[in-house]
């Protein structure tokens, strides 16, 4: 075990070391009066059952954040495992993020990517300071998932996959996707 102890404030270690938590990657999008916006983001998690209240941070620097915040609904499409290249692309600045997408809109309006493993239709419901990054929570109005999907991960600074679901007594098999090539490695 690795017990080399470095400081919260060196970023290239707070970095490493968080990259030994897995997430899953999503989509915020929302759909404005001059079409579709969208954002990646890997920094996403259940907050409350009642009321239904799920969080997310956009970066502060990111553009399209405000232009989803403003249209007062948006939708976070879970992405599922093979989806790395929608992820990058959602991820760019100045470029038509929507290009290519298959989508259709949700109860509320927002754009539901098609093939997503699980969607959720929300209404911004606080905002808090998070550093480099805004605290979204959003309230959830509507959801469905789709069976037999696995989800994209993201794992020590790259995309990861489940190689099989694991069991209490068993270890979890992961492997890691090259984001340019999308060959996998164990």
């Amino acid at each position: 075990m690795d017990t080399h102890l470095e400081a919260a404030t060196d970023t290239e270690a707070f970095r490493r070391v968080l990259g030994h938590f897995c997430t899953g990657i999503v989509v915020v999008a929302a759909l404005g009066p001059d079409g579709p916006h969208g954002l990646t983001c890997q920094s996403f998690a259940s907050l409350s059952l009642a009321p239904p209240l799920v969080l997310f941070s956009p970066a502060r620097t990111s553009t399209s954040w405000p232009r989803i915040r403003e249209t007062g609904s948006f939708c976070i499409s879970v992405l599922a495992e093979g989806d790395q290249q929608l992820s990058t692309q959602m991820a760019r600045s100045g470029t038509d993020k929507f290009a290519g997408v298959e989508w259709n809109t949700t109860p509320l309006g927002a754009p539901r990517l098609s093939g997503a493993v699980a969607w959720l239709d929300c209404t911004l419901h606080a905002e808090y300071d998070g550093g480099d990054h805004t605290i979204a929570v959003a309230a959830v109005h509507h959801l469905a998932a789709q069976s037999g999907l696995r989800p994209l991960l993201y794992y020590q600074g790259r995309y990861a996959a489940l190689n099989s679901l694991h069991h209490a007594d068993d270890s979890p098999h992961f492997s890691t996707i090259d984001s340019t090539s999308g060959s996998r490695h164990r």
